[in-house]
């Protein structure tokens, strides 16, 4: 029976182990040092929240991989031999495969400065992050003050987290909007805005100098690079990104780059090895996307992909039409298609931007200046259909079709107040247009015949 060893149990990992069983008989070992069992990284918040138990983000059952004959090994990887197809774990166990799946995910960035390592000093990425800010920051009169290092959406679900219990949290953020690599200006400048309205002391255009510790080694002050400002302070968040977790694989032959170097089919040049999800590195580019994509659903496509070709249905990974959604504190973000922050916008660009006069409420529509074309749209208290958007793409509609038909694409429930009107009104404004709304269709959103 040929034996498949996936290392890392996250949402990539567990995606391929599932979909190999679904097409196979094949042998599947999952081996994690992080957890037991699989859980959803992305609900972690909540746990700390107080919204949810951990239990509650598992999404399987604990009965769920013995019945599917899905293995799962509790250890760490330290290194792998390529040549005689095993992995070294800690305790010198080793385990030999047949065909490998590199599934490691990231770990927080760290950028050597002074006191990075003391007590107190965490990131927020696995379930241990989550255990030790039980530790460092489990109420106000432990933590008096809490510094988050790095502007971007693992910065602001700390900060959300920590303001749940009251704990008063300063926010360093070195770009001088946030995430406005990202985000146009508008969009950032509401956030900034939004962060500042729930008591956050964002600092903008702000980096971190040092950490500085107290004789038993722990946390009790940052330093400001650009003033020499000192703030006393209990815990420091370093969310300042993350980076592909492939540290043990320095010495063997697979080839590496920032991350663990795939073609198409998400084959490194070793034969039987494979990588997936945040560890993973393109050759190139697809499209706009970036080489490295630490995206949940990315991962989840990635195990799928990388399953049929270990099934013998060789295929190519395609993510298809970019798109993301997130929440900044109580407001929800969605994206589709590209829509580039400033210092990334094309010379083709044009922006439309529409934002509500009180709400937090916005509209961000990208589109080819020449053509018409429409290229992304981002929404900010605005839930959209993905499906919409995804056809809209493919078929290349122009943005006078968008618009026109925009109260389709709208996915907020009955009752909740439509602003399509207000937003075709502003960019017939803006452009000289005279685009009309459509009537919302059942018969085009579901393309009924």
């Amino acid at each position: 029976m040929e034996n498949i060893i996936i290392i890392g149990n996250g949402i990539a990992g567990v995606s391929a182990a599932r979909h190999i069983r679904k097409l196979s008989d094949k042998r599947i070992i999952i081996v994690s040092a992080e957890t037991d069992y699989f859980f959803s990284r992305t609900a972690l918040m909540y746990v700390y929240m107080g919204h949810m138990k951990f239990e509650h983000i598992q999404p399987y059952e604990n009965w769920f991989w013995e019945k599917n004959r899905i293995e799962l090994v509790r250890a760490f990887v330290n290194s792998v031999d390529t040549e005689n197809k095993q992995l070294l774990l800690d305790g010198s166990r080793a385990l030999k495969y047949d065909k490998l799946i590199i599934a490691t995910g990231s770990k927080p960035n760290k950028f050597g400065w002074p006191g990075q390592d003391l007590h107190g000093v965490q990131g927020l990425y696995s379930k241990q992050d989550l255990d030790l800010l039980e530790v460092n920051a489990p109420n106000k009169e432990v933590c008096k003050r809490a510094v988050i290092v790095g502007g971007g959406l693992i910065g602001i679900e700390l900060a959300e987290m920590l303001r749940s219990r009251d704990i008063p949290v300063t926010f360093l953020v070195r770009e001088d909007s946030f995430w406005n690599g990202v985000l146009p200006n508008g969009e950032s400048q509401l956030i900034n805005e939004h962060i500042k309205e729930h008591h956050i002391d964002l600092r903008l255009a702000t980096n971190l100098k040092e950490i500085v510790g107290d004789e038993n080694g722990k946390v009790k002050s940052v330093i400001i690079q650009e003033t020499g400002e000192e703030l006393a302070c209990d815990m420091v968040g370093l969310t300042a990104g993350v980076t592909p977790n492939i540290d043990f694989l320095k010495d063997s032959d697979i080839e590496l780059g920032r991350g663990v170097k795939v073609n198409r089919h998400l084959e490194t040049n070793v034969k039987d090895v494979y990588a997936i999800g945040d560890c993973a590195e393109q050759h190139e580019a697809i499209g706009n996307r970036r080489p490295i994509e630490a995206v949940w659903y990315t991962g989840r496509m990635m195990g799928e992909t990388v399953a049929q070709t270990i099934c013998g249905n060789k295929l190519e990974y395609k993510p298809g039409h970019w798109f993301n959604s997130a929440k900044f504190l109580d407001v929800e973000y969605q994206t589709y298609g590209w829509v580039f922050g400033a210092r990334g916008k094309q010379d083709y660009e044009e922006q439309f931007h529409w934002r509500h006069d009180t709400e937090k409420v916005c509209v961000t529509i990208s589109f080819h200046k020449d053509t018409n074309l429409f290229l992304g749209i981002n929404t900010f208290g605005i839930r959209m259909r993905h499906e919409i958007f995804d056809r809209w793409l493919t078929a290349e509609r122009d943005v006078d079709y968008v618009m026109e038909h925009l109260i389709d694409a709208n996915f907020d429930p009955e009752f909740y107040r439509n602003y399509e009107n207000q937003i075709v009104s502003k960019f017939n404004a803006d452009f000289g247009k005279s685009v009309k709304t459509k009537k919302k269709s059942i018969k085009r959103i579901f393309q009924f015949s």
